[in-house]
């Protein structure tokens, strides 16, 4: 129950600190467990629409060693669904699909006690190696458990607007 509640207080955190500031515009949040579409939030920045997804520490994991904290969280669907991967085959996990929101916003608050958050383009996240899956199907689905310290390193950052504005210029580019 506690991790349930903490993360709706973490979503309710980051919505503060990050999203309700004047470049973020249409702000909404999907019906949650929603099966279909995933993200915790949609909003515009910069005149193209995007999807986050805010997950939390799994808190007994971290540890703090020489000034450097480290951590897991999950990063997986609550149950295992059926999906649709980019190259059309369809198969039966608990592992989000790469693509299916645009940014990952992970609380950092069991680091220090501080709210504070790191964030990631769906597409930089560290892809499954599990050998449930062909790797023509790896290449499509995050690994469920990631990896994460503090200080941050690649891919992540602590600023959401770095990582949109990296999006933004991609998208415009394409």
């Amino acid at each position: 129950m506690r991790g349930l509640m903490f993360g709706f207080v973490a979503e309710y955190k980051l919505k503060k600190l990050w999203l309700q500031r004047p470049e973020v515009t249409n702000l909404a949040r999907p019906r949650a467990h929603d099966r279909k579409a995933k993200g915790d939030f949609r909003f515009d920045y910069r005149g193209q629409n995007f999807t986050l997804e805010v997950k939390s520490l799994d808190t007994p994991k971290v540890r703090l060693r020489d000034g450097i904290y480290t951590g897991t969280f999950q990063c997986n669907a609550s149950d295992a669904r059926e999906v649709a991967l980019p190259n059309r085959q369809k198969l039966t996990t608990n592992c989000l699909v790469v693509g299916e929101f645009d940014v990952l916003g992970v609380c950092l608050f069991a680091f220090g006690d501080r709210w504070r958050f790191a964030f990631a383009s769906n597409q930089d996240l560290p892809k499954t190696t599990s050998g449930k899956y062909t790797p023509a199907q790896q290449k499509y689905l995050l690994k469920s458990a990631m990896k994460i310290s503090w200080p941050l390193e690649p891919p992540y950052s602590d600023d959401l607007f770095t990582v949109l504005d990296r999006l933004v210029s991609e998208r415009v580019r394409r």
